[in-house]
């Protein structure tokens, strides 16, 4: 852990910086999981608010 010290003798500490790397484009694959959960997580939530609309 990187620490400083002051004029006034105060100690300042920083957390460690993560490595910066380049974010890559997902693949094919990748992607048409994205988008089978986003149907997927979709109809979940349509299917909620139509249960509490049916219920209330």
């Amino acid at each position: 852990m990187a620490t400083t010290q002051d004029e006034r003798g105060i100690l300042n500490n920083f957390a460690k910086e993560p490595k910066v790397y380049q974010a890559t484009e997902p693949t094919s694959k990748q992607q048409r999981f994205y988008l089978i959960s986003g149907v997927l997580s979709a109809l979940l939530v349509a299917g909620v608010v139509a249960i509490s609309f049916v219920v209330s």
